[in-house]
């Protein structure tokens, strides 16, 4: 079962703040005049002195967390080598509008996903599921994919070859494919590709068929990993209400499977997402 934080963040700040509230209207003023008639101190219940200490350290994550930024762990190697296994990332929450938390509507208008933002969203065949690709075709763009190339709007987007990937600790399996960089939108992204696979495995047939034009008000999204990605030419499209944020930053880095201690990468640490 995953653990629904907004929602606890929302009544944890609704109950504390309650219950400072009401002890402040009805009780606070009771206590003190007792403690000024009896000559004795005045004590505040547990539940209040509680109450008053962690309401407005709540309110405060409660905010930043829903309309400001948000940290994601990427648990999965789909948008490698960008963003790798053990990355600890921070998400963008207002760059696309504001939502409200839980219920997830939109009450301010911002910037749309272009092509080439790396965005996290709420899985469609599982929005309790959060993932993380990059965006390739906005509405209206036709998508394609064949021989490994991307095609937006019948035009292949250039790959350039770097050389053979080394992966360390999750993402050695990775080692041996092809890293190329990708031009996508004005500008450039690594993706690895395994020549030695088909375009479209088990499962991921979506753009089997030829290419699809996506439709208003959705996106096409792919992991840079893209010969072991679970993304649109799968299940097809990202509708835009669930939309979380733009990915922009790594502010740790820890995989377990490496073989240094600790094992963090101290050189991704504060390294922008492009």
């Amino acid at each position: 079962m995953n653990f629904d934080f907004p929602t606890f963040l929302v009544l944890a700040t609704f109950i504390t703040g309650i219950i400072w509230l009401i002890d402040a209207l009805f009780f606070a003023q009771k206590r003190q005049k007792f403690a000024e008639e009896t000559g004795t101190t005045r004590k505040e219940p547990v539940l209040v002195e509680y109450a008053r200490s962690f309401f407005p350290v709540i309110l405060v994550v409660l905010v930043l967390r829903s309309f400001i930024v948000e940290p994601f762990r990427i648990p999965s190697g789909s948008m490698m080598p960008t963003l790798l296994v053990g990355d600890f990332i921070l998400v963008n929450k207002y760059t696309y509008g504001i939502r409200l938390p839980v219920i997830n509507k939109k009450v301010v208008e911002n910037n749309s996903p272009q092509r080439g933002d790396v965005v996290v969203f709420k899985y469609p065949q599982n929005p309790t599921l959060d993932y993380i690709k990059r965006v390739v075709g906005v509405p209206g763009d036709q998508i394609g994919y064949r021989n490994k190339t991307l095609f937006v709007n019948g035009v292949p987007q250039k790959q350039t070859p770097m050389g053979i990937y080394n992966g360390v600790g999750s993402g050695a399996r990775e080692t041996g494919v092809l890293d190329n960089i990708e031009e996508l939108n004005g500008g450039e992204h690594h993706v690895l590709v395994n020549p030695r696979t088909p375009d479209f495995g088990y499962g991921c047939q979506f753009l089997l068929q030829g290419p699809v034009v996506v439709p208003e008000g959705h996106y096409f999204v792919m992991g840079d990993n893209r010969d072991n990605s679970n993304d649109s030419r799968c299940w097809g499209f990202v509708p835009e209400k669930y939309l979380v944020g733009k990915a922009f930053g790594i502010w740790m880095n820890w995989d377990g499977n490496k073989d240094s201690f600790p094992p963090i990468d101290w050189g991704r640490i504060g390294s922008s997402i492009e």
